[in-house]
């Protein structure tokens, strides 16, 4: 068994002249649901090696005990200095696949044409694709094998308006994910802002915020067959 994790590789917060990256605590948290299931990963990003992290991802208050682990695991942060490059990799390998968050991925995963084309293998397949939070933005160019979105009719989840709206960025990112989702034909869901929330509809598994991270990792793992 082996998941392969996608990871964003942009740093820039639009024009705001501050940085952004991947969420620490969606990228932790899922990697040690895989790793204490004796799961095999495989970390990729598009530029490979070492992902940009979103630094409000590093503020105390964002901290988890998943984070806190993080921290203290050399082998962990080894591997994700030295992600594998994106274009390099075959779904054929891989079990399912795990996007991570952060506003990352909806610069540069959300248009991504390896990303699209491994999302769309994967789903063909009928391999298991995750994502969380932002990363949901991965399946905006996505489409099912008879060419429709690949949301479409299904019901699905992410980084809610409501969220965006209430860390400040609505106006900076290029596009909205909930609104992304919906207008992709999406069946679109949400929980109460900041609460865990993740939809599994066949192979396509979505959860809406930092803290649908963990759950997001055991739905994967669950429809694996793992644990």
């Amino acid at each position: 068994m082996n998941i392969l994790v996608v990871l964003t590789s942009h740093d820039q917060l639009g024009n705001t002249g501050k940085k952004t990256g991947f969420w620490l605590e969606e990228f932790a948290a899922p990697y040690y649901v895989f790793e204490d299931a004796g799961v095999a990963m495989t970390l990729a990003s598009p530029k490979g090696g070492q992902p940009p992290l979103d630094p409000r991802s590093d503020d105390p208050d964002a901290q988890t005990d998943a984070t806190r682990r993080f921290r203290q695991d050399p082998q962990a942060q080894a591997a994700l200095a030295n992600t594998e490059r994106l274009a390099t990799l075959s779904s054929v390998d891989y079990d399912a696949v795990f996007y991570p968050g952060g506003h990352g991925p909806l610069w540069d995963l959300a248009d991504d044409a390896h990303s699209i084309g491994l999302i769309e293998a994967f789903h063909a397949s009928g391999k298991p694709v995750a994502a969380v939070c932002h990363a949901p933005a991965v399946l905006r160019h996505a489409k099912a094998p008879d060419g429709a979105p690949l949301v479409r009719d299904k019901p699905v989840t992410g980084f809610a308006n409501s969220e965006e709206a209430a860390v400040g960025l609505t106006d900076v990112v290029p596009f909205l994910v909930e609104d992304m989702l919906k207008k992709n034909g999406g069946r679109y869901s949400k929980g109460p802002d900041w609460q865990s929330h993740v939809v599994v509809a066949g192979t396509l598994i979505t959860g809406q915020n930092p803290a649908s991270s963990e759950a997001a990792a055991n739905a994967l793992l669950a429809k694996l067959g793992v644990g």
